[in-house]
């Protein structure tokens, strides 16, 4: 059987065609086995440890996976009195871990006041407490936690009170909270027989 001119014509139009899709298809195929798997990067692990002792800021804290011991403590924010040293800073963390940080012995060999409680008042460098003095609360030294052991002082307030001491320098007289937001007259009075700037 021959074929004439067209016929001929019309079977290489289709061999070419059949040609060019296989080629298509083939550097389609070939391109993405060049290219690989997509690489998915993902977050790193978090992790959550618990910081307690001689820390300003005791709790628990989310961390990345790899995180070491030295993370940890400076989320928290150690004391003055806080014995760093005793700790290995470069030690990894765990998830679920329990970082306790000491508190230093004074010259008496005893602890300083509030050291070792993550829920005390703050020490000063002098080594005196900036808890209560004689029943009232140091509004000059007490951190957050302090602050809110006074009646109508919540975390929102205490905050308040710790950001503009760390503004404005410390209080002058207890009548200086009335330049706190959210604190007025009433609110003055009752915390008046509470606070101290001594």
């Amino acid at each position: 059987m021959e074929f004439g001119r067209r016929e001929q014509l019309i079977l290489l139009l289709l061999a070419v065609a059949v040609a060019f899709g296989f080629g298509a298809k083939y550097a389609l195929n070939r391109q993405r086995v060049v290219e690989g798997p997509a690489v998915v990067t993902e977050k790193p692990a978090a992790i959550y440890v618990h910081v307690a002792g001689a820390v300003y800021h005791a709790g628990v804290y989310r961390l990345t996976q790899g995180s070491r011991v030295l993370d940890a403590v400076r989320r928290a924010v150690p004391r003055p009195d806080a014995d760093v040293d005793a700790l290995n800073l470069a030690q990894p963390l765990e998830d679920g871990q329990k970082v306790v940080v000491p508190a230093r012995l004074s010259a008496q060999g005893q602890l300083p006041a509030g050291a070792g409680n993550p829920f005390a008042a703050p020490v000063a460098q002098d080594g005196s407490s900036s808890g209560a003095t004689g029943g009232r609360l140091n509004i000059n030294t007490a951190d957050a936690a302090a602050l809110e052991t006074l009646p109508g002082v919540g975390p929102a307030l205490a905050q308040r009170i710790v950001a503009y001491r760390e503004a404005h320098g410390p209080f002058t007289a207890v009548e200086d909270l009335l330049n706190v937001p959210g604190i007025g007259e009433k609110k003055l009075a009752q915390l008046r027989e509470h606070v101290t700037i001594h």
